[in-house]
């Protein structure tokens, strides 16, 4: 099959004669038919190239094999998945491929008023909203059991900065649900997009008031803060809109220590979505990780109960950007990321015609 690898000089290239892999127990072969970019994807060539394995996080596409144990999904089925492209412990799990392997605790049936594109993009944003919010060490909310997804927040204002990401949008669906009051940080041009997820106000983050605005608006009582931007910059603004109780900063990289310490009161940790396919995070320096059982079997919790919600329609996409192509135009939609012209949607591309 073709599939996207990582070079030896740390950049991406089409290989045209790679093993289509076999699923093995817990695991199916899925016919990839779009997948998306995530700025990962280009942050852990950079960090972390594995010359020679297959890159990508996020893909849908329709089951052809199942492994040993599989009886949630059968030949045929249409899924969309999250998966650990340029993986140091399996070369071969990557998306961005012809055929990719799925987990299945990290995949779920999509609905048929979802196309394979938008379905695609929503993966990664899932999994990383869901231990942020509900999982150790992210916020810990009350999080709804599956068979009754009612609001358990009792309106708590929850701040999410970087609201217009697809990860933002995504938090603020799942806050909205659940029945807490989601806040946002975004450019002024964003406000209707975040409102129109479920944001019941929205800040400039350019405003150099902005945190004592967002402290303000929540009556000194905010507690619970995700940063999906993760800077040092947006970190001391989050800190500035906590109330002066204290509370818990949830970001996507390690925390900048110079501004962590500032507050005793505020707990700042961050999550890596990887750790939810249960096994050790074999990355360099502050990203690796030991294996985390638990997030595996929230990753099984979680995904179950996200196909209840794309199937009663109560979640939806990013805007997206399609790119047309296939494999060999995804690492020019990956420098879209270097240079900063990604802003307020996700880019996808279709794989199949």
């Amino acid at each position: 099959m073709k599939a996207l690898v990582s070079g030896e000089s740390g950049d991406y290239h089409v290989a045209e004669d790679v093993d289509v892999p076999s699923p093995g127990p817990g695991m199916i072969l899925c016919r990839v038919h779009a997948v998306s970019l995530n700025p990962v994807d280009q942050k852990i060539i950079d960090y972390s190239n594995n010359p020679g394995a297959v890159g990508g996080f996020d893909l849908a596409g329709i089951v052809v094999q199942i492994g040993e144990g599989v009886e949630r999904f059968k030949a045929g089925d249409r899924v969309l998945a999250v998966t650990f492209g340029l993986n140091p412990s399996d070369r071969t799990a990557g998306a961005f491929a012809e055929y990719a392997l799925a987990t299945v605790d990290l995949s779920c049936h999509i609905p048929e008023t979802l196309s394979f594109v938008q379905a695609c993009s929503m993966g990664l944003s899932i999994i990383t909203a869901g231990l942020a919010l509900f999982q150790a060490p992210g916020l810990r909310l009350s999080m709804p059991r599956l068979d009754t997804v009612t609001g358990e927040g009792a309106g708590a204002f929850v701040l999410v900065s970087g609201g217009a990401t697809s990860t933002g949008t995504m938090a603020t669906q799942f806050l909205k649900i659940f029945g807490y009051t989601p806040i946002v940080t975004c450019s002024p041009a964003n406000n209707n997009l975040c409102e129109s997820f479920g944001a019941t106000a929205c800040f400039d983050y350019h405003s150099s008031t902005c945190g004592a605005d967002i402290r303000e608006h929540t009556g000194n009582t905010l507690t619970n803060v995700f940063d999906c931007v993760t800077s040092a910059a947006t970190m001391k603004m989050c800190y500035e809109a906590i109330g002066s109780s204290g509370g818990t900063y949830i970001t996507l990289e390690p925390v900048t220590t110079a501004v962590k310490y500032t507050r005793r009161d505020v707990h700042a940790d961050w999550i890596m979505a990887h750790s939810a396919l249960g096994v050790p995070l074999e990355l360099p320096g502050t990203f690796g990780r030991p294996r985390i059982p638990e997030h595996r079997q929230f990753g099984a919790l979680w995904f179950g109960l996200i196909e209840k919600l794309l199937h009663e329609e109560k979640i939806r996409n990013h805007p997206l950007e399609v790119r047309e192509g296939g494999l060999s135009q995804i690492p020019l939609g990956l420098e879209a990321f270097s240079n900063g012209s990604v802003r307020a949607r996700k880019l996808v591309v279709p794989i199949v015609a």
